[in-house]
Protein backbone atom coordinates (compact mmCIF):
# COMPACT_ATOMS: atom_id res chain seq x y z
CA UNK A 1 0.00 0.00 0.00
CA UNK A 2 2.79 2.16 0.98
CA UNK A 3 4.57 1.72 -2.74
CA UNK A 4 1.37 2.87 -4.31
CA UNK A 5 0.90 5.79 -2.63
CA UNK A 6 4.49 7.04 -3.31
CA UNK A 7 3.57 5.49 -6.51
CA UNK A 8 0.45 8.19 -7.26
CA UNK A 9 2.07 10.80 -5.49
CA UNK A 10 4.95 10.34 -8.12
CA UNK A 11 2.54 10.13 -10.52
CA UNK A 12 0.38 13.08 -9.81
CA UNK A 13 3.50 15.39 -9.54
CA UNK A 14 4.71 14.70 -13.02
CA UNK A 15 1.03 15.64 -14.26
CA UNK A 16 1.57 18.65 -12.14
CA UNK A 17 -0.60 18.35 -9.38
CA UNK A 18 0.66 19.41 -6.11
CA UNK A 19 0.62 16.22 -3.67
CA UNK A 20 0.70 18.73 -0.16
CA UNK A 21 -3.11 20.13 -1.72
CA UNK A 22 -4.13 16.98 -2.23
CA UNK A 23 -3.31 15.55 1.03
CA UNK A 24 -4.86 18.12 2.63
CA UNK A 25 -8.01 17.48 0.98
CA UNK A 26 -8.49 15.21 4.67
CA UNK A 27 -9.18 18.76 6.06
CA UNK A 28 -12.48 19.67 3.63
CA UNK A 29 -15.10 18.30 6.16
CA UNK A 30 -13.35 20.19 8.84
CA UNK A 31 -13.47 23.24 6.68
CA UNK A 32 -17.01 22.70 5.66
CA UNK A 33 -18.46 22.02 9.62
CA UNK A 34 -16.50 25.44 10.60
CA UNK A 35 -18.27 27.13 7.64
CA UNK A 36 -21.57 25.52 8.71
CA UNK A 37 -21.31 27.11 12.18
CA UNK A 38 -20.22 30.70 11.51
CA UNK A 39 -23.12 30.73 8.96
CA UNK A 40 -25.39 29.23 11.75
CA UNK A 41 -24.02 32.51 13.94
CA UNK A 42 -25.18 34.74 11.75
CA UNK A 43 -21.64 35.44 10.18
CA UNK A 44 -21.01 36.90 6.70
CA UNK A 45 -18.64 35.71 4.12
CA UNK A 46 -17.60 37.89 1.14
CA UNK A 47 -15.42 35.08 -0.14
CA UNK A 48 -13.92 31.14 0.36
CA UNK A 49 -9.76 30.74 0.68
CA UNK A 50 -10.15 26.79 2.14
CA UNK A 51 -6.39 27.37 3.62
CA UNK A 52 -6.57 23.63 4.26
CA UNK A 53 -3.24 22.86 5.42
CA UNK A 54 -3.26 25.67 8.54
CA UNK A 55 -5.23 23.16 10.50
CA UNK A 56 -2.07 21.04 10.76
CA UNK A 57 0.56 23.79 10.93
CA UNK A 58 2.73 24.43 14.15
CA UNK A 59 2.92 28.40 15.22
CA UNK A 60 5.99 28.86 12.87
CA UNK A 61 9.34 27.61 11.87
CA UNK A 62 11.97 28.16 14.58
CA UNK A 63 14.26 25.73 13.39
CA UNK A 64 17.19 25.36 10.19
CA UNK A 65 19.83 27.22 8.78
CA UNK A 66 18.69 30.54 8.54
CA UNK A 67 16.66 30.42 11.62
CA UNK A 68 19.12 29.97 13.47
CA UNK A 69 22.10 31.76 12.22
CA UNK A 70 20.11 34.98 11.51
CA UNK A 71 19.10 35.09 15.07
CA UNK A 72 22.41 34.04 16.85
CA UNK A 73 24.45 36.54 14.57
CA UNK A 74 22.29 39.14 15.21
CA UNK A 75 22.78 38.44 18.75
CA UNK A 76 26.60 38.21 18.52
CA UNK A 77 26.25 41.75 16.73
CA UNK A 78 24.09 43.68 19.55
CA UNK A 79 26.54 42.43 22.23
CA UNK A 80 29.43 43.24 20.73
CA UNK A 81 28.27 47.07 19.51
CA UNK A 82 31.02 47.85 16.31
CA UNK A 83 31.26 50.96 15.21
CA UNK A 84 30.77 50.42 11.72
CA UNK A 85 28.92 46.58 10.45
CA UNK A 86 28.56 45.87 6.40
CA UNK A 87 27.30 43.04 5.15
CA UNK A 88 27.95 41.08 2.27
CA UNK A 89 24.97 39.42 0.23
CA UNK A 90 22.67 38.25 3.49
CA UNK A 91 18.99 37.99 3.82
CA UNK A 92 17.15 41.49 3.60
CA UNK A 93 14.12 40.00 5.27
CA UNK A 94 15.83 37.87 7.80
CA UNK A 95 19.24 38.62 8.87
CA UNK A 96 19.80 42.55 8.02
CA UNK A 97 16.00 43.04 8.89
CA UNK A 98 16.93 41.83 12.49
CA UNK A 99 20.15 43.88 12.78
CA UNK A 100 18.67 47.00 11.10
CA UNK A 101 16.02 47.24 13.69
CA UNK A 102 18.60 47.70 16.47
CA UNK A 103 21.34 49.74 14.64
CA UNK A 104 22.90 50.84 11.12
CA UNK A 105 24.00 48.23 8.81
CA UNK A 106 25.29 48.63 5.62
CA UNK A 107 24.14 45.88 2.60
CA UNK A 108 26.56 45.33 -0.29
CA UNK A 109 24.77 42.97 -2.55
CA UNK A 110 25.27 41.88 -6.76
CA UNK A 111 21.32 41.92 -6.60
CA UNK A 112 19.70 45.28 -6.60
CA UNK A 113 17.12 46.03 -4.38
CA UNK A 114 14.88 48.41 -5.15
CA UNK A 115 12.61 50.93 -2.85
CA UNK A 116 14.55 50.36 0.39
CA UNK A 117 13.24 53.29 2.58
CA UNK A 118 14.40 52.05 5.89
CA UNK A 119 16.88 54.26 7.17
CA UNK A 120 18.83 51.64 9.05
CA UNK A 121 19.59 50.19 5.82
CA UNK A 122 21.73 51.08 3.57
CA UNK A 123 22.12 49.41 0.11
CA UNK A 124 25.31 49.42 -2.33
CA UNK A 125 24.72 47.23 -5.21
CA UNK A 126 28.48 45.31 -5.82
CA UNK A 127 30.20 42.80 -7.01
CA UNK A 128 32.13 41.24 -3.93
CA UNK A 129 34.21 38.97 -6.35
CA UNK A 130 36.01 41.88 -8.06
CA UNK A 131 39.06 43.69 -7.40
CA UNK A 132 38.85 46.16 -4.37
CA UNK A 133 40.97 48.27 -3.06
CA UNK A 134 39.26 49.28 0.37
CA UNK A 135 41.56 47.73 3.44
CA UNK A 136 40.07 48.00 6.59
CA UNK A 137 37.04 50.19 6.32
CA UNK A 138 35.17 48.11 9.25
CA UNK A 139 35.17 46.69 12.39
CA UNK A 140 32.62 44.29 11.84
CA UNK A 141 31.52 42.66 8.63
CA UNK A 142 28.92 39.23 8.03
CA UNK A 143 28.15 37.29 5.02
CA UNK A 144 25.81 34.56 6.02
CA UNK A 145 24.62 31.75 3.50
CA UNK A 146 25.83 33.72 0.32
CA UNK A 147 29.45 32.82 -0.15
CA UNK A 148 28.59 29.16 -1.59
CA UNK A 149 27.16 30.97 -5.01
CA UNK A 150 29.62 32.93 -5.91
CA UNK A 151 30.70 32.40 -9.30
CA UNK A 152 28.21 29.85 -9.98
CA UNK A 153 25.86 32.20 -12.15
CA UNK A 154 22.81 31.61 -9.87
CA UNK A 155 22.50 35.85 -9.23
CA UNK A 156 23.11 36.01 -13.22
CA UNK A 157 27.74 37.10 -11.86
CA UNK A 158 30.03 36.27 -13.57
CA UNK A 159 30.88 32.49 -13.87
CA UNK A 160 34.19 31.99 -11.94
CA UNK A 161 35.44 28.38 -10.67
CA UNK A 162 37.45 30.49 -7.96
CA UNK A 163 34.54 33.19 -7.05
CA UNK A 164 34.34 32.21 -3.24
CA UNK A 165 37.91 32.58 -3.09
CA UNK A 166 38.36 35.77 -4.33
CA UNK A 167 35.11 36.95 -2.71
CA UNK A 168 36.52 35.65 0.62
CA UNK A 169 39.61 37.41 -0.02
CA UNK A 170 38.02 40.82 -0.61
CA UNK A 171 35.72 40.51 2.31
CA UNK A 172 38.77 39.67 4.77
CA UNK A 173 40.56 42.56 3.57
CA UNK A 174 37.76 44.88 3.84
CA UNK A 175 38.04 44.42 8.26
CA UNK A 176 40.16 46.46 10.19
CA UNK A 177 42.77 44.71 12.71
CA UNK A 178 40.73 43.24 16.16
CA UNK A 179 37.64 43.69 13.82
CA UNK A 180 35.20 40.36 13.76
CA UNK A 181 34.16 38.51 10.78
CA UNK A 182 30.96 36.42 10.91
CA UNK A 183 31.03 33.94 7.62
CA UNK A 184 28.30 31.09 7.49
CA UNK A 185 28.06 28.32 4.35
CA UNK A 186 26.29 24.97 3.72
CA UNK A 187 28.45 22.53 5.54
CA UNK A 188 29.27 18.53 4.49
CA UNK A 189 31.54 15.81 4.41
CA UNK A 190 32.70 16.48 1.80
CA UNK A 191 33.26 19.12 -0.96
CA UNK A 192 30.58 19.58 -3.36
CA UNK A 193 29.40 21.69 -6.19
CA UNK A 194 25.57 21.85 -7.49
CA UNK A 195 25.56 24.13 -10.53
CA UNK A 196 23.76 26.36 -10.47
CA UNK A 197 22.80 26.35 -6.89
CA UNK A 198 25.86 26.16 -4.42
CA UNK A 199 28.61 24.96 -3.01
CA UNK A 200 28.99 22.30 -0.03
CA UNK A 201 31.92 22.90 1.87
CA UNK A 202 33.49 20.61 4.81
CA UNK A 203 33.73 22.94 7.43
CA UNK A 204 37.71 23.01 7.24
CA UNK A 205 38.23 23.15 3.94
CA UNK A 206 37.98 26.89 4.28
CA UNK A 207 41.16 27.35 6.10
CA UNK A 208 43.03 26.07 2.96
CA UNK A 209 41.52 28.23 0.59
CA UNK A 210 44.25 31.18 0.21
CA UNK A 211 46.86 32.61 2.21
CA UNK A 212 44.64 35.33 3.13
CA UNK A 213 42.82 33.17 5.94
CA UNK A 214 45.98 33.18 7.61
CA UNK A 215 45.32 36.97 8.46
CA UNK A 216 42.20 35.36 10.89
CA UNK A 217 41.63 33.60 13.80
CA UNK A 218 38.65 31.44 14.29
CA UNK A 219 37.29 32.79 17.78
CA UNK A 220 33.88 30.37 17.60
CA UNK A 221 32.14 27.79 15.34
CA UNK A 222 28.51 26.86 15.93
CA UNK A 223 26.22 24.60 13.37
CA UNK A 224 23.11 23.54 12.23
CA UNK A 225 23.13 19.84 11.55
CA UNK A 226 20.78 17.89 9.01
CA UNK A 227 17.52 18.06 10.90
CA UNK A 228 17.71 21.58 11.57
CA UNK A 229 18.98 22.16 15.20
CA UNK A 230 21.13 24.32 16.63
CA UNK A 231 24.79 23.16 18.57
CA UNK A 232 26.70 25.94 20.42
CA UNK A 233 30.47 27.08 21.10
CA UNK A 234 31.15 23.39 19.65
CA UNK A 235 35.51 22.30 18.65
CA UNK A 236 35.74 22.30 15.27
CA UNK A 237 37.90 19.29 15.27
CA UNK A 238 34.34 17.63 16.93
CA UNK A 239 32.25 18.13 13.60
CA UNK A 240 30.10 14.72 13.00
CA UNK A 241 31.25 14.09 9.36
CA UNK A 242 28.07 12.20 8.40
CA UNK A 243 26.38 15.48 7.89
CA UNK A 244 24.69 15.99 4.43
CA UNK A 245 23.88 19.43 4.31
CA UNK A 246 24.53 21.79 7.37
CA UNK A 247 25.13 25.03 7.83
CA UNK A 248 28.30 26.12 9.50
CA UNK A 249 28.16 29.19 11.92
CA UNK A 250 31.46 31.00 11.91
CA UNK A 251 33.01 33.53 13.76
CA UNK A 252 36.64 35.30 13.11
CA UNK A 253 38.97 37.98 14.80
CA UNK A 254 40.98 39.86 12.38
CA UNK A 255 45.12 39.16 13.34
CA UNK A 256 46.37 41.17 10.80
Amino acid sequence: MVKFLRYLNSFLIRLGFNAKVISNLKYYPLFLKHKKEWLKNGGKINGNFMILDDYKKEAGINKGHYFHQDLLVAQFIFENNPKRHIDIGSKIDGFVSHVASFREIEVLDIRELKNNKHKNIKFMQADITQPCSDIGVTDSLSCLHALEHFGLGRYNDKIDTDGHKKGLKNIIKLIETGGHLYLSFPIGAKDEVYFNAHRIFHPKSIFLENDIMKKIKLKRFDYVDDSGELHLNVKLENFPNNLKYGCGIYTFNKID
